[in-house]
């Protein structure tokens, strides 16, 4: 039978004794004991994305919008400005009841949403122009309006009522400018709006002055006390058209009606201003709390950057097709807004841009600029483009505040208007619904008098307030 040999703790510690004794002998270091170091601080965890919030009434002040307009509102259009600073944008007028069965769709790929009609497009927008879309309707009845309303409320951030398009395919129907003579059914419009509407969606308007600026007034005190967010006044009357110089002086007195009524609403400017630059004298003139620009926005998206594009036929026309290509935008609105694009020449000569003219002219479809795009790069430019909504968020991009604001710079940049812009009619009924295959050339669409093209983004739109 084996037997266990018991190791005293004497004899076990007597070949570390030895050691030490050698190590001392020697001179070496002894060991020390220490505690484990603390492990290396983990590296911070990348940030997140900041939650944008709904839209509030601060929001829509010391800001610089785009302004809805027909078919030049497009999507593409939307997206650039808000690239090089719109603060805001408002889509082209929708008549209520041309919404209200449309179905909506969704690009896998471009992440589009297209609101599509038994027979045509209605209007198309992007997720990333969420937070800064106001999208705008045509009615002359609450309850369509508030069906409308909710058909999209998805996709926008508020709901803007178009109470001044002078146009007669408008006001024939009391929508529009027929608004401003009926009071009562132009309220009735705003407070079911903001009586069935989410907090998070905002109701706002947007009027012409009346003849009389008393009766603007009174007007104005009434469409305040329906609860909206914002006003905007586009400071020409009814039977003035954008030829006619707008009469912003008038805007003052009726900024301070409003401030005094202390309910915090902006009121926001909106005619003859040109870009962001100019933008700084319209306000100081009006005091409004916002402006809003159209045909400077519509003559060049990058009108709300304080340095504007220049040689807009090389450094604005050749992205603005790549990225209207990707997302399956219309060829024919497409050949619309580019030939409406102008601006300072400094580096391009004359030569080029003409032959750009004459090649869009000519152009029966995207593979017709093929000369003046080079690579169809779209899904790169509108990569770009997120990338510069997220880095900078539009909504943080203002005028400075009226009580810090210093005077602005004089900018050597000139930004145009086309003139004689005019909008055209919306489509009838009857308009045929255009697959996003289809194609089609519109040739006199350069030269301004063509009839308009039932489109996404565009089809039912009405024209501009």
């Amino acid at each position: 039978m084996a037997t266990t040999k018991f190791i005293s703790v004497s004899e076990r510690l007597a070949p570390l004794m030895f050691w030490r004794a050698v190590k001392t002998f020697l001179g070496l270091p002894r060991a020390v004991m220490t505690r484990r170091s603390p492990p290396p601080p983990m590296s911070p965890r990348a940030a997140k994305r900041a939650r944008i919030d709904h839209l509030t009434s601060e929001d829509f002040k010391n800001g610089v919008f785009l302004a809805p307009m027909v078919r030049s509102g497009a999507l593409p259009t939307r997206l650039f400005a808000l690239k090089h600073g719109a603060t805001m944008v408002w889509g082209p007028e929708m008549v209520d009841k041309a919404i209200l069965h449309a179905e909506r769709v969704v690009d896998p790929i471009t992440g589009v949403i297209s609101y599509n009609g038994k027979s045509r497009a209605m209007f198309t927008t992007h997720p990333i122009e969420k937070p800064y879309l106001i999208y705008q309707i045509g009615s002359a009845d609450p309850e369509l309006a508030v069906q409308a309303a909710k058909t999209v409320m998805q996709d926008v951030s508020g709901i803007d009522l178009n109470c001044g398009c002078p146009k007669p395919f408008s006001t024939h129907a009391g929508m529009g400018a027929a608004l401003l003579t009926n009071p009562d059914l132009l309220c009735s419009i705003l407070t079911a709006l903001r009586r069935e509407m989410p907090p998070e969606i905002t109701v706002t308007a947007k009027i012409r002055l009346l003849p009389s600026q008393e009766d603007t007034l009174k007007l104005v005190e009434r469409i305040v006390n329906t609860g909206i967010s914002a006003l905007t006044v586009h400071c020409r009357t009814r039977n003035m058209r954008d030829k006619d110089r707008a009469t912003i002086e008038r805007l003052r007195e009726i900024v301070d009606f409003v401030e005094d009524m202390g309910k915090g609403i902006a009121v926001i400017e909106n005619g003859d201003c040109l870009g962001w630059n100019d933008a700084h004298r319209v306000r100081d003139v009006t005091g409004a709390h916002s402006v809003m620009i159209a045909r400077g926005a519509e003559s060049n998206p990058s009108c709300f950057s304080p340095k504007p594009l220049q040689d807009v036929e090389r450094t604005l026309v050749p992205s603005y097709l790549r990225v209207a290509k990707y997302l399956d935008h219309n060829w024919g609105l497409t050949k619309f807004c580019v030939a409406q694009f102008k601006g300072q020449h400094v580096t391009i000569r004359k030569a080029e841009a003409t032959l750009m003219r004459q090649t869009l002219a000519q152009a029966k479809g995207f593979s017709g600029m093929d000369s003046i795009v080079g690579s169809w790069t779209g899904k790169e430019e509108f990569e770009e483009i997120v990338r510069a909504i997220e880095t900078n968020p539009p909504r943080d991009h203002r005028l400075p505040s009226p009580t810090t604001a210093e005077q602005p710079e004089e900018s050597a940049i000139v930004e145009t208007t086309p003139p004689g812009t005019q909008n055209p009619e919306a489509p009838g009924s009857g308009a045929p619904f255009l697959p996003s295959s289809y194609h089609s050339a519109i040739p006199a669409m350069v030269t301004g008098h063509d009839a308009t093209t039932p489109t996404p983004g565009g089809g039912v739109s009405v024209a501009t307030v």
